[in-house]
């Protein structure tokens, strides 16, 4: 199929049909969403803790960590730990944390059985490194974000580019797609915390009073964990 980029060996693609186009054709589909899933999953499994995605933050996600013995990520600003990487800095090795999340979480395991790992500006050379050491194709999947009044994708600047770090250290024949990411990157590198705070997403943490959490997601490679998808859990 010719949405399928299957003559490359990089290729890079949105969401949910991103993930359920390229997923059988490759062999890690590795996430993209950088405020803040993908971000929050790289800085506590850096820590040592296990990471379980959830899709919603409701009833059953609160009935699924009690289930399973681990504590349920809160709603960003609430006490105690979050979907802002800030609150995740300090998690102690071996905390088993539910992280419901309407993006990140849902395209994780929409997944099936393809390989998946998290992804993130933080952590792009090491989860490249680790991608580059892989028999078989490399799909890197932008989360985007949702529109608020139908709940449809909306393309996501903070994800292009951190789709791009990855994609810029990784060997092989880029699909135009992919090499439109290192470009974005590339622009970007120079003034990263810049262009992250001004783009719509940074803007709209910043306004919420979450500044902090732009500085920890625009901080390049300061993690060296690789955070890969296994028995329901991300993990280092």
């Amino acid at each position: 199929m010719t949405f399928d980029q299957a003559t490359y060996d990089v290729r890079f693609e949105w969401g949910e049909r991103g993930v359920t186009t390229l997923g059988p054709v490759s062999a890690v589909l590795i996430i993209v969403d950088v405020m803040s899933f993908s971000t929050c999953v790289t800085v506590a499994a850096a820590r040592g803790a296990t990471v379980y995605p959830y899709q919603w933050r409701d009833d059953s996600s609160a009935g699924f960590a009690r289930s399973i013995g681990a504590e349920l990520a809160g709603p960003r600003g609430s006490t105690g730990y979050s979907l802002s990487p800030a609150s995740l800095v300090g998690i102690p090795a071996g905390t088993r944390l539910v992280l419901p999340s309407p993006n990140g979480s849902s395209l994780t395991l929409l997944a099936g059985d393809t390989a998946v790992w998290a992804g993130c500006l933080r952590n792009a050379q090491a989860v490249a490194d680790a991608a580059a050491r892989v028999n078989g194709p490399i799909a890197v999947i932008g989360a985007g974000e949702r529109w608020k009044d139908d709940g449809s994708l909306r393309p996501a600047y903070e994800d292009l580019i951190g789709a791009g770090a990855i994609i810029s250290h990784l060997p092989g024949w880029r699909s135009p797609e992919a090499q439109m990411t290192v470009d974005a990157f590339e622009a970007a590198r120079p003034t990263l915390l810049t262009r992250l705070c001004d783009c719509l997403s940074g803007r709209e943490l910043i306004e919420l009073g979450f500044e902090s959490d732009v500085q920890i997601i625009s901080e390049l490679d300061a993690d060296s964990c690789v955070p890969v998808m296994s028995c329901g859990a991300y993990r280092a």
